[in-house]
């Protein structure tokens, strides 16, 4: 009787999503809140909410519909619903206000951690034995890709995700991935004998983003991975704060939102329990990465074989950092006790954490590097420890407050603040047994973004642009051959190539697509004999295909399973062109961003056949 009473209440009245009862197995429950009833406008005038001020001057309608705002966000946030916001808000504001370090009496070191870079980089010995260790460890990996951004701020109307990578075969940065995630799950069925493992991807988007996600993957066909692998976790909005009283800020009846930072991936993956799920299952390990750098891919076999010999449970990617570079250094921060964490620590801090040591700062080591290596928010962590951590804390992490002070006495606030978190603060979740670590990589096989729109592209170096990112991936792949290779690889040197303004460096245009090779150890295997491609030269590689000598000066593409063998390619190819200025606007956005396509012109094209081409 109480399951069906309760039912018949949320559908004949129309109960909204923020009530929660539960009556045996009859459960109406919402991931994160505490109160099982809505909030009402007398609870929040008093303690511990004191908000009389939002219903200030508003009719009784709008006084309603302030009470629902709130209630909804009661029933949403994590970590103790809007109780616990106001709370932790209160106590960060005072110490902004005060202006406490948060790393004070706390002394820096250079933590544990693996660099491979220069001699112990891709195609040294050492690389190779971390490859073959990360590629046993692939049909135990998960995936979770950060994908909260919008492409406004670049001048391109849809999400980041669906933004074209390169121009040469069109794919979007999501398919980018799908494609990775495709590939690893062929090898590991392969390898494990398991033809029915799925290899899971979670999804966090945001307000902005949520329906154009799914209405991208819909629309595609999930690039091929089924709809049973891919969770998709939409983050919530958190209320905005006029002064340090953390008073909510509402404007014509509705409560002021703004977004809490991308550290709340840890709690939507416990609230959806992904990671209690996933260990379950014999999963090991998760990448975290975000929504337009695809070049960690490459390097992954290698970063889980760092985090199976070191016993990471969390491993920050990382890649050399200049002094004074707008980029997080990881540090092992410990007290007076030697008790301490290895945390990431923001460059505007870091300097000044680094000024009470004996180098005195931020400065160089031997190697003209920061010894603090940059983070890139690229995190692989240890699947059944990280459950424990989430489960144990609500996967809340803790907080921090950025107010833009209007008074020299740090009552007023420029315009509303809110409370901020970040993924690579989970080490604060820690014990002291877990261990946390790092893997430095070179930026060319580890890092890229499209950050900039053209007009803050011109003034930075790198651009950080739809054109710095798509070489970078030519770039990488064209490194990755070579190494592949062990010198029968001959590539022309990229030439500097301007479009609106912004200037890089463009040669062969290389996509090897993720099926080719999971991983360099795999590649090594695929190239056979002496290869030699001009800079003005344009190389799809898709599928399962071995190169046994090859010289190109022009375009080809292969598809399928199988060898080329012997083979000499000369036509014109194609180009990238500048697009006329009267056209760019009836350009797609993607081109717009960019000022250039892909000519039309020749490819030669060969189509080896094989599974791989009936699934793609």
């Amino acid at each position: 009787l109480k399951r069906m009473f309760t039912c018949k209440l949320v559908q004949r009245w129309r109960l909204p999503a923020y009530v929660r009862h539960t009556f045996g197995s009859c459960c109406l429950a919402w991931p994160s809140g505490v109160s099982s009833m809505p909030l009402t406008e007398e609870e929040l005038c008093k303690a511990p909410y004191n908000q009389a001020h939002v219903f200030e001057g508003l009719t009784t309608e709008q006084k309603a519909g302030v009470v629902q705002q709130l209630s909804e966000l009661d029933a949403k946030l994590p970590g103790g619903g809007l109780k616990g916001y106001l709370e932790r808000a209160r106590g960060l504001l005072a110490d902004a206000k005060t202006g406490k370090n948060p790393f004070a009496g706390l002394k820096p070191s250079v933590p544990a951690g693996q660099r491979l870079t220069g001699d112990s980089g891709p195609g040294s010995a050492s690389y190779a034995e971390f490859e073959k260790k990360g590629m046993e460890q692939l049909s135990k990996t998960c995936f979770c890709l950060v994908a909260g951004g919008l492409g406004e701020r670049l001048g391109y109307p849809g999400i980041k995700i669906g933004i074209t990578a390169e121009v040469t075969t069109g794919v979007t940065f999501m398919e980018i991935y799908a494609r990775y995630i495709l590939a690893f799950q062929a090898y590991a069925r392969k390898t494990s004998g398991d033809s029915n493992l799925e290899l899971p991807l979670a999804i966090m988007t945001s307000g902005d983003t949520h329906a154009k996600t799914l209405e991208l993957l819909e629309a595609k066909s999930y690039f091929g991975l089924s709809r049973s692998q891919v969770t998709i976790m939409k983050q919530e909005l958190v209320p905005a704060l006029m002064d340090i009283d953390a008073r909510i800020a509402v404007k014509d009846g509705n409560v002021e939102k703004k977004p809490h930072g991308h550290g709340d991936v840890h709690a939507l993956l416990h609230q959806h329990e992904l990671p209690k799920k996933w260990a379950a299952a014999g999963k090991e390990w998760l990448l975290l990465f975000q929504d337009t750098n695809p070049l960690p891919f490459r390097s992954l076999c290698a970063v889980l074989g760092v985090s199976v010999s070191n016993t990471f449970v969390m491993n920050s990617v990382t890649v050399p950092r200049l002094p004074g570079e707008a980029v997080g250094g990881i540090c092992k921060l410990q007290d007076s006790a030697g008790k301490g964490m290895t945390i990431n620590v923001e460059y505007n801090q870091l300097d000044p954490l680094l000024k009470e040591t004996p180098v005195g700062g931020d400065v160089a080591d031997s190697s003209g590097f920061s010894p603090y290596p940059g983070n890139i928010n690229v995190l692989v962590f240890r699947v059944p420890d990280m459950e424990k951590r989430l489960e144990s804390t609500g996967g809340i992490v803790p907080e921090f407050v950025n107010p833009k002070w209007a008074d020299a006495a740090k009552s007023k606030f420029k315009s509303p603040t809110r409370l901020e978190c970040m993924m690579q603060d989970f080490p604060r979740l820690c014990t002291d047994s877990d261990k946390v670590g790092f893997t430095q990589l070179e930026r060319l096989m580890s890092f890229t973004c499209v950050k900039n729109n053209l007009a803050d592209a011109k003034q930075k170096n790198p651009p950080d642009c739809a054109l710095s990112a798509e070489a970078d991936i030519y770039a990488c792949n064209a490194q990755l051959l070579q190494l592949a290779g062990g010198g029968k690889v001959e590539i022309e040197a990229a030439e500097d190539v301007t479009f609106l303004g912004i200037t890089t460096k463009i040669g062969a245009r290389i996509v090897m697509q993720p099926s080719f090779a999971v991983s360099l150890e795999q590649m090594k295997e695929k190239i056979k004999g002496k290869i030699k491609i001009s800079k003005k030269s344009e190389l799809i590689l898709d599928g399962d295909v071995t190169l046994n000598d090859l010289e190109l000066d022009g375009a080809l593409k292969v598809t399928g399973d199988g060898e080329v063998e012997s083979k000499v390619v000369k036509n014109a190819g194609s180009k990238l062109e500048a697009i006329p200025e009267a056209e760019l606007k009836d350009q797609e956005p993607s081109l717009q961003i960019r000022g250039y396509r892909r000519s039309a012109g020749e490819c030669e094209e060969v189509n080896l056949g094989g599974w791989w081409c009936n699934i793609l």
